[in-house]
């Protein structure tokens, strides 16, 4: 280090403490960037990459980024998951001796965010810290900045609950200890893309002990204490507005795995990844965006408690039933600013004169709602009424000190209304009077001189001069004015008087800048006393937007009060899909009927691809979801039990990222359920075994049916294409057979999307591929194959004109065969269930003509029950004369 020059070897001193982060290291107007940062910047932020003479023996790879643009170029390392280490001036140039002082004054991270640019209005931002104890139980911290909650748990599970946990909260960067499982996080980062931190530090900080003064558990200490340290260390600033830390168990609220989450699409869909086309999209009608925030959490942690769920569905009960209340509601909270992050930014000392405008403008609302809420009737709408604090003390502050429309810099001046300080005040007097001087001097020595276009101008060179144009330099007398500036046109000049007004009028003008300046500072101070009130606020505020949110949604869409059930049966008439049916638009939705009970808790459900199996089965789950938020549900009636789990496998889908196949996948997923569903668990599982050959697929797919039945009991929900299974009704008491029925009309295939009792009869495979507009020849073939293949057995049809020919065949595997308790005949397609005698010789027959073949197709397709008898005799008799055709 010692070859280079000293502004160098300063920054490599202050770049070894932050190895891991981007260091912005302020050189006048920019933030410059060395060595590997310049590189690796350079290409994510595509700027150019140059270099400068660094004292060594070669020139050091440099780039930067203008001051004042700073924010977007960090912004999207941020995105992008980095960190960035913003190193400021901290003395005058002007004093200093050598090299100007330097340090890092913040370290903004994916988890620390606090510009509103960075942030999603209505998601939190959550960082986590994790620690791992001996007795193998993991503490969890979570801290939103920008809003100041903070949360801790207990873990005493798997590193893949912790993992559930931390993607259910969606933290954006985790810090752990420096000696952390290195498996553990990479195992971490394979599931989701997040920002590794670290922090040894775990002792309680001083200033921060209030903050756990209600947790007792020394296992939470540490560990919120590991977060603080590194919140403290990274931020370098106040952090006032963090809110005392909550505790709270896992077990308290429905348990949704991350795969489940992800196939029921709660918070985001599986195809684009985006809010679209989710529950929460539906959901999401808040008009705040701590209300948004809100309904997040809510939709994440469905409620166990039956007295909480009840309330809430209470009080949107009362909302559906107060129209105008709840509109007039809906109104006012259109008007209230994001309270949270504003509170947020006072203590961290980035808020500007706007953003406490809107604070005020928000305050302004408080006692509207307050009064609203208090005309609702529902005791638990009185009780938030009586908590609504209107904060009148800053209301009357910021009414006072503010004006209402301020520059966006609070360092213009501007922002101070008049009155509020009586020394801002003369200065503003002597400002204005001295440029009332200026002008009423301008028009006397017009007057005196004769000059009618003589003027009186200012620029920050030379101060306020007086302008004369050379063509009437002959009217001044001489020596009357000194002397000032030559102009190409125009001479400038001054008098003692004039430049005694400029002094005071610049001396005021530069005071009063620096005065509001000043006021502003402070008036901002005694704002932060009023950070836990206005949070407390807040937590209201957001609470009667999400209620006021699912009473509209109830509303518009029809749904209805769900009830709860303790014997675990569920009915539910008329249910439907609340996203697809919002979907389709003014298309009709094909509602359905849903019953089961303890002797009818596993429904094995069949029918065709594309009939609605899927979303029969996850509009269940979500109308638990729904109803265990607190919001109605989209049903005529609907009966529930309070489900502790839910779990799904739904859809194919790779995971190349770990290196697993859609069948591994769709195992993982099924084992998750299987061995941590309890009898009060909801388990959904779809077209389980087919990614493996059909013997395996079958295989499974009993003993998983068995397994559920006989060592979980839970309410399951099994949709096949195995119609072998549905012989597991007569076998297993509490298997009943449904499906989604569909007709066969002209040779197509009509969804009914109606789910009725029984088993069905085929799959119509072949007429949803036709659906799909494969290519005629192909669809001619497959439905030729499968003939034979339904006639002869299952082997590959090798020749259109030739018959089909069998080999023996034997069960593919053992474990086929033992789960298979029937005989199976070497002639005959294989058959689960099949307990009639089978054949044991084929008789082969000739191959037919193209002719005899559509000819068959359409006797095929004819819908006799459709036809009168004079019309079937007809048609027959038509088919038969083009038969005998020779």
């Amino acid at each position: 280090m010692a070859t280079y020059t000293p502004m160098i070897q300063q920054y490599l001193t202050i770049k070894a403490d932050y190895e891991d982060a981007f260091l912005f290291f302020r050189l006048g107007d920019f933030y410059e960037m060395f060595f590997e940062d310049a590189v690796k910047a350079s290409q994510e932020l595509e700027i150019t990459l140059t270099s400068r003479d660094g004292g060594g023996s070669e020139r050091i790879p440099m780039c930067g980024v203008p001051y004042h643009s700073a924010t977007n170029y960090i912004d999207r390392l941020i995105e992008r998951g980095y960190k960035v280490a913003i190193c400021e001036q901290v003395e005058d140039p002007k004093s200093a001796k050598g090299v100007v002082k330097r340090e890092v004054v913040q370290v903004i991270s994916p988890g620390t965010l606090m510009e509103q640019a960075g942030l999603e209005e209505k998601e939190n931002n959550y960082i986590c810290s994790v620690t791992q104890f001996e007795d193998s139980t993991y503490g969890l911290a979570f801290s939103d900045l920008s809003t100041g909650e903070n949360s801790v748990t207990i873990i005493s599970g798997s590193w893949d609950e912790v993992i559930a946990e931390i993607y259910v909260q969606e933290a954006k960067e985790i810090v752990v200890d420096s000696d952390f499982s290195a498996e553990h996080l990479q195992k971490l980062q394979e599931r989701k893309a997040i920002t590794i931190s670290f922090e040894s530090q775990t002792s309680s900080l001083e200033n921060f002990e209030s903050l756990i003064g209600n947790i007792q558990q020394e296992k939470l200490v540490q560990t919120f204490s590991r977060l603080i340290h590194y919140l403290v260390r990274t931020q370098k600033r106040s952090l006032d507005h963090l809110q005392p830390v909550q505790f709270y168990q896992i077990n308290e609220f429905m348990k949704i795995d991350l795969f489940s989450k992800r196939n029921l699409e709660l918070t985001e869909t599986i195809r684009t990844k985006g809010k679209k086309g989710s529950l929460l999209w539906l959901l999401d009608q808040t008009v705040t965006a701590m209300g948004g925030r809100l309904l997040k959490q809510w939709v994440d942690r469905p409620l166990l408690n039956p007295q909480h769920i009840e309330n809430r569905l209470n009080m949107v009960e009362t909302l559906m039933n107060q129209f105008f209340e709840r509109e007039e509601l809906r109104e006012l909270l259109k008007e209230v600013y994001d309270l949270e992050r504003l509170a947020g930014r006072v203590a961290f000392g980035n808020v500007n004169a706007r953003d406490l405008i809107q604070l005020k403008k928000s305050l302004q609302k408080v006692p509207g709602i307050q009064e609203v809420v208090s005309r609702l009737d529902h005791p638990y709408a009185h009780e938030l009424a009586g908590k609504i604090d209107r904060c009148e003390e800053l209301e009357t502050l910021l009414e006072n000190g503010l004006k209402d429309n301020p520059p966006l810099s609070v360092k213009e001046g501007d922002i101070i209304k008049d009155g509020y300080h009586h020394q801002l005040d003369q200065y503003r007097d002597a400002s204005k009077h001295g440029k009332s001087w200026i002008a009423a001097l301008e028009q006397r020595e017009r007057e005196k001189t004769g000059i009618k276009s003589l003027k009186i101008g200012y620029n920050r060179v030379f101060g306020y001069y007086i302008e004369v144009t050379k063509a009437n330099l002959a009217l001044l007398p001489e020596g009357m004015y000194e002397r000032k500036q030559t102009l190409a046109n125009a001479e400038r000049f001054v008098t003692p008087e004039l430049k005694e007004k400029e002094a005071l009028i610049l001396e005021a003008e530069e005071k009063i800048v620096q005065l509001e300046y000043d006021l502003f500072l402070h008036l901002r101070e005694e704002v932060k006393a009023f950070i836990p009130r206005l949070q407390a606020l807040a937590k209201i505020v957001s609470e009667l937007d999400v209620l006021q949110c699912f009473a509209k949604i109830s509303e518009e869409r029809h749904y209805r009060k769900p009830s709860f059930s303790e014997d675990g049966k569920i009915v539910i008439q008329n249910g439907r899909h609340p996203v697809v049916e919002k979907v389709m638009n003014s298309q009709e939705y094909v509602p359905n009927d849903c019953y089961m009970d303890n002797d009818r808790s596993i429904l094995l459900i069949t029918g065709p691809n594309m009939s609605g199996k899927s979303t029969y089965m996850r509009q269940v789950a979500l109308t638990a979801v729904l109803a265990q938020i607190g919001c109605f549900v989209p049903a005529d009636e609907a009966v529930m039990p309070i489900f502790d789990q839910i779990f799904t496998r739904i859809g194919a889908a790779d995971d190349l990222v770990s290196g697993q196949s859609t069948f591994m996948v769709e195992m993982l997923e099924t084992k998750n359920a299987v061995t941590k569903a309890t009898q009060s668990s909801l388990i959904l599982l779809d077209e389980i075994g087919r990614g493996t050959s059909t013997y395996d697929g079958m295989a499974l797919a009993q003993a998983i049916i068995e397994y559920v039945h006989e060592h979980i009991g839970c309410k399951t929900l099994f949709s096949t294409h195995y119609h072998e299974l549905t012989v597991l009704e007569e076998e297993l008491s509490s298997v009943k057979n449904v499906h989604v029925s569909a007709v066969e009309k002209n040779g197509k295939v009509v969804f009914l999307h109606k789910i009725k009792e029984g088993a069905a009869d085929k799959s119509y495979g072949i007429h949803v591929a036709e659906l799909a507009e494969l290519p005629a020849p192909l669809i001619e073939r497959a439905r030729v194959i499968l003939d034979k293949l339904e006639q002869q057995g299952e082997e590959p049809v090798h020749d259109l004109d030739i018959p089909l020919q069998r080999e023996e065949s034997q069960p593919e595997t053992a474990a086929a065969s033992q789960l298979i308790p029937q005989q199976v005949t070497q002639e005959n397609q294989l058959s689960f269930f099949d307990f009639h005698e089978q054949k044991t010789t084929q008789t082969v027959e000739p191959a037919l003509s193209k002719r005899e073949k559509t000819i068959l197709h359409q006797l095929k397709d004819l819908d006799i029950l459709e036809m009168t008898p004079l019309e079937a005799l007809n048609k027959m008799y038509e088919l038969q004369k083009q038969l005998k055709k020779k």
